[in-house]
């Protein structure tokens, strides 16, 4: 009897707590049981129909991966120490993969092995890929999709933007691919990367354009194309496909701590590449227009003190005393704001621009000099291995003058050619700009001081003149910089 009681009790408590946890399961769906004992009724469970099918990249890969080939060979290429890209590429794990799979006590490799990724750009046989990933070698093998391995002479190569060009001599016509017009390229675009990462071929990734434009330091020519696919060791000179199959950029860097893809990768543009390897195709080598100035940004400040309406241009800060502009004219002061009729928005854009001329050719400059535009004809020559530089007097005299309006001591040069700095106010308007100590003022707007009056004089007709700033010409260590001071209201 007892144990029928228990019974009785125990499937009681079983169909409570059953009715309980039915009701708690409708109450957390949104859905509450009818409370007149009829069962619940349950919606039908949502479904969405999708409007647009998200694209797949199948189509794309199956129809270049052709076109894209890969290096294996020993030796990973060094860079020499102060190369610019070295920070991008020397973090680099030295075994493949930054890490072991299975055996973790297998023994490193005494070398590593220098891979990378290229792609054909005709079907008679032309490789495209980074100069770096070739640089320092004599014999080279190309690896095709379906693992033909190929021999490969080097056409030319060009370390100012990293390219090169080799040729596969073979009877067989190669799938190739077409560069992009990447002037049509916007941020958040797909792109398609197809490489050799870490040595394991033939990976394809996907990500958006990222940002254009972006200078990273590894030249003057610097307009990178930034995607967020992942590139890793191996991806170099790999390409970077549009939806259509196109080229947009050749894979050059990465920017990662760690070495390892973190998301933020660098490709040549499409524009760049096209008019180089068409150019190392044509004669083996690059021969590149001279101007012989060295430039920098117009800032907010010198804009002011100029009278400019923009912060565009070039600012001269030293013509090269043998060099073209100097012999056409061209004095430290002016700004740079087009080169044969294109505006020069920046000194990157003018390095392109003359860059992109034959040595010998003659090109109309346009100058922004005292308030007024003017155009010179230039003979441009060819660039030279190394920068020629001027060198400044930095010599100081005992005695000085004080422009407390600035937080500057001054004393006239030995030569009488501008003015030493012998001492600077931490708090002033010069050491927020970063003026130094032994630094020469040479001009003021363009004007020669050799004394502390000179420079005042020249300060208060700028003032007179209801600019906000004056423009110093400093020269430090044998260059010529251009830093602009505010006016104090009188």
């Amino acid at each position: 009897m007892e144990n029928n009681t228990k019974s009785s009790v125990s499937k009681t408590r079983n169909r409570l707590m059953a009715a309980v946890a039915s009701l708690a399961i409708a109450g957390a769906i949104g859905f509450g049981a009818v409370a007149t004992g009829t069962a619940p009724v349950l919606a039908d469970a949502v479904r969405v129909e999708s409007q647009q099918q998200v694209p797949s990249f199948a189509d794309i890969v199956q129809q270049v991966s052709p076109a894209v080939v890969f290096f294996n060979f020993p030796g990973f290429p060094d860079l020499p120490k102060d190369h610019p890209l070295n920070r991008f590429f020397r973090n680099q794990p030295q075994q493949p993969g930054g890490q072991h799979f299975g055996n973790r006590n297998r023994p490193e490799r005494a070398r590593p092995s220098a891979q990378g990724s290229g792609f054909f750009i005709s079907e008679d046989g032309y490789v495209v890929t980074n100069n770096h990933v070739v640089d320092g070698g004599s014999e080279f093998t190309v690896v095709l999709d379906d693992g033909t391995e190929l021999a490969a002479k080097l056409v030319g190569a060009d370390p100012r933007t990293d390219l090169a060009v080799l040729k596969v001599d073979d009877k067989r016509k190669f799938t190739y691919v077409d560069f992009a017009d990447d002037s049509k390229v916007r941020v958040g675009d797909w792109v398609v990367a197809v490489g050799n990462p870490f040595g394991l071929g033939g990976t394809v990734t996907a990500g958006i354009v990222s940002a254009r434009g972006r200078d990273i330091g590894a030249g003057p020519y610097d307009d990178f194309i930034q995607i967020d696919a992942a590139v890793n060791r191996g991806n170099s000179g790999g390409p970077a496909f549009n939806l259509n199959g196109q080229v947009v950029g050749i894979n050059t860097a990465i920017f990662s701590p760690s070495g390892g893809n973190v998301g933020i990768a660098f490709a040549i543009p499409a524009s760049t590449a096209k008019d180089v390897v068409g150019r190392l195709i044509s004669k083996g080598s690059i021969e590149r227009g001279w101007l012989g100035v060295q430039i920098q940004p117009v800032t907010k400040d010198i804009a002011e003190s100029l009278g400019l309406a923009k912060t565009e241009g070039a600012l001269v800060a030293d013509p090269q005393a043998d060099g073209p502009a100097k012999a056409a004219g061209i004095v430290a002061g002016d700004v740079i704001t087009a080169v044969d009729g294109k505006t020069v928005e920046s000194p990157r854009e003018l390095a392109r621009l003359i860059a992109n001329l034959a040595p010998g050719t003659s090109t109309e400059i346009t100058v922004w000099r005292n308030n007024a535009a003017k155009t010179l004809t230039v003979k441009l020559g060819e660039l030279p291995g190394a920068t020629q530089e001027a060198k400044a007097d930095t010599s100081a005299p005992a005695s000085a003058d004080v422009l407390d309006s600035f937080g500057l001591t001054v004393t006239p040069s030995e030569d009488g050619n501008g003015l030493v700095v012998t001492d600077v106010d931490p708090n002033g308007d010069a050491a927020e700009r970063g003026i130094q100590a032994g630094d020469v003022i040479v001009s003021v707007n363009s004007s020669a001081v050799s004394s502390a009056a000179d420079m005042q004089k020249a300060v208060k007709a700028a003032s007179d003149a209801g600019r906000k700033a004056v423009l110093l010409q400093v020269q430090r260590d044998s260059k010529s910089e251009f830093i602009a001071l505010p006016v104090a209201e009188g």
